[in-house]
């Protein structure tokens, strides 16, 4: 297996990571129970991915007008600047100094070996108290294996990794008591098996997620039970060595979970204390602070203690590719995010279009399979905020149209949710797009140029025609019936597709309806639902 790393193979790290922590999210939350049993450590460390897999994006988005490739080092302190940002929490921000050192090293040439040790010895140094049976001990751990390997450091990295994991609770008694290992440490393992596949192309076998004892689930909803502090208080800073040096001392004095990281002028301060005030002062003093978020353990449903208006019972928020479908929408009273293509919105703008919404409950409609993880932290996220918040996994437009179609907010909230539910899983989806390249599909092989009929997310049909095969996934799709089709179309389809198709449907399948939306904007130019 290579042990060389380039710009596509941490691009595809980046992927693969947020894609497995996405899936992992919520078990790793069960098992948070060190320092704060607050059941958010997999929310964090997903959020940090997401902002780190942007920023890498970004750099391949601005080569890309250039017409040039990124260089493993613009990549690497992307990727690292990235998590710096957006990190969450204790173990977020852990991470994001992870990532740092290694891009210290990756970026500079040096072997995996070197850089899984500078990334361990500047998350440890970054930290005030250092614990044993952490996320801490997994990174060492996977340092030490990988500097002893004689070939495929790698694969011996994760294999320490995970068999310090597994020791995690013979080191840290409150996870003994929980029978469970440590959720930070297992994140890093998520994040270490994402970089083996992104270089072997095959993901290693995941370990099993214990479950915490009742006991500490339970005490996972006061999670200040035990007269910690009461305040997570997480901001950026501005500011130079010497008073970060300063603000260390300072905020040490004040709380506990001390960690700060970063550096070159830019730092992320995580602490937790029981005067938030004193610790936001601490960073005032020492520079600029900014995107300052203070957290009340155990209060996450208290409701804001000033509100502008009063807020709604009942909201929806959709995703919509296209104004066309964003007015549609709108008019049912839903509030939108935009779906722009190659840039699927990120968890912290569906978080802030449930804000906007304004309301007691909301129903999320992600409309796209892609955003399924990034709508589940959304929610997760909402939730800690006081929305009581019901994802509905609809993956395309029109499944999310159907669910609107039968959403009644006068109904239980429950109620309005099965509802929309069922209409969203009887409908049948498909869309048309033209492929880019050369590719093996599921329908054969096709070329550059062809279209593809796509039916529930597979690829059924190859042509050369847009019409011909609308035409030919229309049918496949009323073979098995129907009574209500959805055709939702894009900019520059054939004047007169729609009209064609209605005919089509009118004329071979007696007693099936039609509904026409133009969606406009770029992208897939054709929708189908068939309910």
């Amino acid at each position: 297996m290579p042990q060389t790393m380039d710009a596509e193979v941490v691009r595809a790290w980046c992927s693969l990571a947020l894609e497995a922590l996405g899936r992992e999210r919520e078990e790793i939350d069960a098992i948070n129970v060190y320092p704060v049993a607050d059941g958010d450590t997999g929310t964090n460390l997903y959020l940090t991915a997401e902002s780190a897999a942007q920023a890498v994006e970004a750099v391949f988005a601005a080569h890309e007008i250039g017409r040039s490739a990124p260089s493993l080092a613009d990549v690497m302190h992307a990727m690292a600047h990235g998590a710096l940002i957006g990190a969450r929490g204790n173990s977020g921000t852990i991470l994001a100094q992870l990532l740092r050192g290694m891009a210290e090293r990756i970026g500079t040439g040096d072997q995996l070996a070197a850089a899984l040790r500078r990334a361990a010895e500047m998350a440890r140094e970054a930290v005030a108290h250092p614990v044993e049976g952490t996320i801490l001990t997994v990174a060492a751990a996977a340092a030490d294996a990988a500097e002893n390997a004689p070939t495929d450091a790698l694969h011996a990295a994760y294999a320490g990794a995970r068999a310090a994991l597994d020791a995690t609770p013979r080191q840290l008694a409150v996870l003994d008591l929980a029978g469970v290992v440590d959720a930070g440490g297992r994140g890093l393992l998520t994040v270490l098996g994402a970089l083996v596949e992104a270089v072997s192309g095959e993901a290693p076998a995941a370990p099993v997620l214990s479950s915490a004892r009742p006991a500490l689930q339970a005490r996972a909803v006061e999670p200040c039970e035990g007269g910690g502090p009461a305040f997570e208080v997480i901001y950026l800073l501005e500011a130079d060595d010497e008073a970060v040096a300063r603000l260390r001392t300072r905020l040490d004095g004040l709380g506990d979970s001390l960690v700060v990281v970063g550096g070159d002028g830019l730092w992320n301060v995580h602490v937790h204390v029981d005067d938030a005030g004193a610790a936001v002062e601490a960073g005032v003093e020492a520079g600029r602070p900014y995107r300052i978020r203070i957290t009340h353990f155990g209060a996450e449903a208290a409701e804001p203690a000033t509100e502008p208006r009063e807020r709604v019972q009942r909201a929806v928020v959709a995703v919509v590719p296209g104004d066309g479908l964003a007015d549609l929408c709108d008019q049912a009273g839903a509030t939108t995010v935009p779906m722009r293509p190659g840039e699927p919105p990120a968890s912290g703008e569906l978080v802030d279009a449930i804000r906007r919404a304004h309301a007691r409950e909301v129903v999320l409609l992600p409309n796209d399979a892609s955003l399924r993880h990034t709508a589940a932290a959304a929610a997760e996220q909402a939730r800690a905020e006081g929305v009581r918040v019901a994802l509905i996994p609809t993956r395309s437009a029109v499944q999310g149209i159907a669910a609107l179609a039968v959403h009644e907010p006068d109904r239980r909230f429950d109620e309005d949710v099965v509802a929309m539910s069922a209409a969203a899983g009887a409908t049948r989806y498909a869309e048309l797009a033209v492929a880019e390249r050369q590719s093996w599909t599921s329908a054969g092989v096709c070329q550059a140029g062809d279209v593809l009929g796509l039916i529930d997310g597979d690829v059924a049909v190859i042509g050369k025609d847009l019409t011909d095969t609308a035409l030919t996934v229309l049918d496949r799709m009323l073979s098995s019936g129907g009574e209500l089709v959805t055709l939702v179309l894009g900019d520059g389809v054939p004047t007169g597709l729609a009209a064609h198709l209605e005919a089509h449907v009118r004329e071979g399948y007696l007693a099936v309806d039609t509904l026409v939306y133009e969606r406009g904007g770029r992208g897939t130019p054709l929708l189908i639902g068939v309910e």
